[in-house]
């Protein structure tokens, strides 16, 4: 049975995100997968790393807790909205905030290398976006999700999957938002 873990990063529960989650869940329990949440906007905690890491914040507890969900899961699913050519600001503190020296990554001695505490994991993007799919990826050249991809799940050991872009959502017709629901519960159903 594979672990799996679905980050809504967008900030309202009435969002489009919310019901693509939702679509990628319904296939993954008719797949047989056990599933975990978490909803960035439910979570209490600072997002600003506010010492950088010169000095180790506490987590809080839903941070705790969203951190054992994370080290249970073996596939993780990122569903978020791209603004300003990336996550919400709160998905970006999640990052800061979870992904610390000694539990996602941990720098060798003397080194300028390091180790990828979390080896052996999988993720896959949803996005969604305004802007028309082949201007992101061949224009402008997917930045905020190559910045996720290797520089925040790579550096970590989490290998990206699959990256699946939805839009443009803004006037998007009933139909086309019924198809993208569709095409999630799809790839839940696949396990992608």
């Amino acid at each position: 049975m594979k672990n799996i873990l679905i980050i809504n990063g967008h900030p309202s529960a009435e969002s489009f995100n919310t019901a693509l989650v939702e679509s990628y869940k319904k296939g993954a329990l008719k797949s047989g997968a056990k599933i975990s949440e978490i909803n960035i906007r439910d979570l209490k905690f600072n997002p600003n790393l506010e010492h950088g890491y010169s000095k180790r914040m506490e987590l809080e507890p839903d941070l705790l807790e969203a951190w054992k969900k994370m080290n249970e899961a073996n596939h993780i699913i990122f569903v978020f909205p791209m603004w300003w050519g990336f996550t919400p600001a709160m998905l970006k503190g999640f990052f800061d905030r979870m992904l610390l020296p000694g539990f996602a990554f941990k720098y060798r001695e003397n080194s300028q290398l390091w180790d990828k505490l979390l080896k052996g994991k999988t993720a896959h993007i949803i996005c969604t976006t305004d802007y028309p799919i082949f201007y992101y990826k061949w224009i402008l050249g997917e930045p905020g999700i190559k910045t996720i991809r290797k520089m925040i799940l790579g550096f970590c050991g989490i290998k990206t999957t699959k990256t699946t872009y939805i839009g443009p959502v803004r006037n998007s017709s009933i139909e086309y938002r019924t198809s993208a629901l569709q095409k999630t519960e799809g790839l839940g159903l696949k396990l992608l």
